[in-house]
């Protein structure tokens, strides 16, 4: 006999009153999931899924509005009080939310974070008590100082760490249900495989349901045992994972599916003769350092970066979190400064030069951040960002505003968005602005870190063709940063593996990803998730062999 749902959704709908009148966001959305089971919420960015997500515990906006019905364990949750809702929000029901730096507070340690969420809900535990349990959930997702991370605050770790951190968070009350909005979206594929078997063992060990968000089919494809697909508010096709991947009956599924990039799957590319060419941006044995702090010691983040990007080419910069990928990027654009060792763009070294002159040449370089949600400002209209490059470097009125028109037709965003703000815009379309942003002025180099991490599937299909297209047009250099190897075997030209601040590796893509000679390098490509239920499950197994 079939057990008892833990969450069911009968005719579930949202809506959010907007400039007068009420808008759709979701339409008859009907699902259950019962102990044990993993559904997958699938659809691109404003399809619904996370709204929809977030509507079963009374998470909308104040202009936003949930009718039909939601109930855990038989228990109406639309209507209900907020004294309630209060009580299953991070007990029964929790959270892992998209973007970590926004979903923890900044003030706080994320040690304090834990320890609050603990004593809240158990409000006999001891602080003592609390704090132990905090280091073992630390423990438990692998953060390599757990001690360390509990003292950190939030942007004191990397983006991979802070996303930890809050599943760490997320887990500690042993929640019924578990709602993991993209829970491995900021993670290197080593640790996403990681925290795919401790939610799963979560799932198995307490009996618990989860609700996975993701535009990751290879993760849909490791965890879910069902799945929806929602476009347009509207649910389009459901059914179990195995059955929806192998004989998919709608076309908008079946182009989700076509559009996920597959490791190896990428055309071989030849080796391009660079000899007599001069190359965009030249790192010659690069230390970068982050100083001493009181009774933090200093600590040596990148050691003896050797690297070289020409025109025209993408450097794919893969490696486990925490491990400098970042660091070099924030280093190339000037937000770091380096210990020693020669940083150029365009043969024009970055030490020693005055602040009028490292303006001149960083107008060469855009930058694509990690987290869209802390790197716009929430009090300007998504237009204004994008303008900002542009006003800085002296365009008047008319071009900027034409500029930031072509810019969101770029990246496939209605002109109309510009008079939107950050909050107003789902995680992926914060991405593309992030995106558009960077490439207003043309640049000559562009660092992009983890640019498509936030986009479904398809846009970030269209995005990396876009961002193709127009690098072969202005023949711009490319650091691409990213842990999602099957994109950067799609973008790069050549890869470089980085290891605790170190490259390990560095080569044509071809040779690294074929025939990789390091360890690390084979585990990295051993961990990247395929969208192939069967196949993962295979993976599965013989891992734990």
């Amino acid at each position: 006999m079939e057990s008892k749902p833990i969450i069911e959704a009968s005719e579930l709908s949202i809506d959010f009153w907007v400039d007068g009148q009420w808008v759709m966001a979701a339409s008859g959305v009907n699902f259950r999931v019962r102990p044990g089971e993993v559904l997958a919420i699938v659809g691109e960015s404003g399809s619904g899924k996370s709204t929809s997500a977030m509507s079963l515990l009374g998470l909308l906006p104040v202009n936003g509005r949930a009718s039909g019905s939601v109930k855990l364990q038989g228990e109406e949750l639309i209507g209900a009080e907020k004294k309630r809702l209060r009580q299953v929000r991070g007990k029964e029901i929790a959270v892992i939310f998209q973007e970590p730096m926004t979903a923890l507070n900044p003030v706080y340690t994320v040690g304090f974070q834990i320890v609050e969420a603990l004593q809240v809900h158990y409000p006999s535990m001891t602080k003592a008590k609390a704090k132990a349990r905090a280091l073992e959930l630390l423990t438990m997702v692998e953060l390599p100082d757990p001690q360390k991370a509990f003292d950190s605050y939030p942007h004191e770790l990397s983006g991979g760490q802070r996303q930890r951190a809050m599943i760490a968070q997320s887990i500690s009350c042993d929640p019924l249900l578990l709602i993991a909005d993209e829970p491995t979206t900021a993670l290197d594929v080593t640790v996403q495989a990681e925290i795919l078997d401790l939610i799963r063992d979560l799932n198995k060990r307490l009996n618990s349901a989860v609700i996975l968000i993701t535009h990751d089919m290879g993760v849909v494809a490791d965890l879910s045992d069902h799945m929806i697909v929602m476009k347009d508010g509207v649910v389009v096709e459901s059914g179990s994972t195995k059955q929806v991947f192998t004989k998919p009956g709608h076309q908008y599924t079946k182009d989700l599916l076509a559009a996920v990039p597959h490791l190896g799957a990428a055309e071989l590319k030849p080796a391009i003769d660079r000899t007599g060419q001069k190359p965009t941006l030249s790192l010659r044995n690069v230390n970068i350092e982050y100083p001493k702090r009181g009774r933090v010691p200093a600590f040596k983040a990148a050691s003896d970066i050797n690297l070289e990007i020409y025109p025209g080419e993408v450097l794919g910069l893969v490696g486990e979190s925490g491990s400098g990928k970042t660091t070099i990027g924030r280093a190339v654009v000037g937000l770091l400064p380096i210990k020693s060792g020669e940083l150029a763009i365009n043969e024009k070294s970055l030490s020693g030069r005055k602040q009028k002159e490292l303006m001149a040449i960083r107008r060469e370089i855009g930058i694509v951040f990690q987290d869209p949600g802390s790197s716009l400002n929430p009090r300007w209209p998504v237009g204004q960002s994008i303008a900002e490059p542009l006003l800085l470097a002296g365009w008047n009125h008319k071009e900027l505003t034409d500029r930031v028109s072509e810019l969101l037709d770029l990246v496939e965003l209605p002109r109309s968005y510009r008079n939107r703000y950050p909050h107003e815009l789902s995680g992926g379309q914060r991405q593309r602005i992030g995106i558009a942003r960077a490439l207003a002025l043309s640049p000559k180099l562009l660092v992009a870190d983890e640019p498509t991490s936030a986009l479904d599937v398809s846009v970030q299909a269209r995005v990396l063709e876009l961002l193709q297209e127009i690098q072969k047009e202005q023949q711009f250099a490319t650091l691409f940063i990213s842990h999602d190897l099957a994109v950067v075997d799609l973008l790069s030209d050549r890869i470089a593996v980085m290891q605790h601040g170190v490259i390990v590796e560095q080569g044509p893509k071809d040779e690294i990803l074929r025939n990789p000679t390091q360890d690390y390098t084979k585990r990295l490509i051993a961990a990247v998730p395929v969208p192939d239920p069967d196949q993962q499950a295979k993976r599965r197994s013989d891992r734990r062999k």
